[in-house]
């Protein structure tokens, strides 16, 4: 084979929509070789995907086969909403261990990191730009601009990095319905997407982040009524690890028949599974304050 497949899948729902490119990437997805492979890994199945949520709110929300629990997708929204971006490391201290970018980190604080400098962290880096707020103010100014975006790739860090960001751009717009409504459509690009490990979190989370940070600030500044329109998700590399194919069979694949997509998903908006959600949320402030003073 000399072309990587190009796959492309709708649904209504994240839980529908991320079903579908699951199996349609086991099935159409070519072999490959990665950089994290271990000996005696199987290859991975990998494409590239183009994958449309016309509904993004619309249960079902939660699909039962991603590894994780609801405790972890709430840690994640919270995360993307910068309860993490301290966790980054000091870029010139080689004994720093830690993340080298947080998403929200590079989001809302484009253009600087962390450098330890007389023994005191501080930020430093040519220009230091808050991409959320010119977002924000775009869309509230012009809902139709084509200018709205967001980007994570800096070059000066990130061709040396060995786990750069994943996540490239975020790009929206806004339209009106007949009501006076706003919709807001969005893009985001993944360079590299672990579509079994990673890829339902990250879709998770970003919904509610274009929700709870990107809708809201846009309904708070211009007093308009702003819900989720479709969400395009694109990913250069969408992959399943050859140590993780075993497992998808498992819990996805060879179930397919067995088990109704009812059976297969779970309704966020079902008030016993939205109140664990929502009660995670202290407890995930508790881990991290005790994380914290453990440093």
């Amino acid at each position: 084979m000399k072309n990587i497949p190009v796959i492309s899948v709708f649904g209504r729902s994240l839980a529908e929509t991320y079903e579908k490119a699951l199996v349609a990437l086991y099935n159409q997805g070519t072999r490959f070789k990665t950089q994290y492979d271990k000996p005696g890994d199987p290859l991975s199945i990998d494409c590239t995907m183009n994958l449309t949520i016309l509904e993004p709110e619309a249960d079902p929300v939660i699909h039962l086969a991603f590894p994780g629990g609801i405790d972890d997708l709430k840690e994640y929204v919270l995360e993307l909403q910068g309860l993490k971006d301290h966790w980054v490391k000091n870029m010139n201290d080689p004994s720093d261990t830690r993340w080298e970018y947080t998403y929200h980190g590079r989001l809302k604080n484009y253009g600087v990191w962390r450098e330890r400098q007389n023994g005191t962290s501080v930020e430093a880096g040519p220009f230091k730009v808050d991409q959320i707020e010119k977002v924000i103010a775009k869309l509230s100014a012009q809902p139709f601009t084509r200018q709205a975006q967001m980007i994570t790739w800096m070059p000066a860090i990130d061709n040396d990095c060995y786990d750069p960001p994943c996540l490239q751009s975020l790009w929206y717009r806004i339209l009106e319905d007949e009501e006076g409504i706003y919709w807001l459509n969005c893009n985001i690009r993944f360079r590299s997407n672990d579509a079994w490990g990673a890829s339902f979190m990250n879709m998770f989370g970003f919904i509610q982040f274009n929700r709870e940070v990107i809708a809201a600030g846009v309904s708070a500044r211009t007093g308009r009524t702003v819900k989720l329109g479709r969400l395009n998700w694109q990913a250069d590399s969408y992959h399943i690890y050859g140590k993780d194919i075993q497992a998808a069979r498992e819990r996805l694949f060879d179930r397919l028949d067995e088990l109704s997509l009812e059976e297969r998903t779970m309704n966020f908006n079902d008030p016993f599974i939205r109140d664990m959600y929502e009660s995670a949320g202290p407890v995930i402030l508790r881990k991290i304050e005790q994380h914290d003073s453990r440093r």
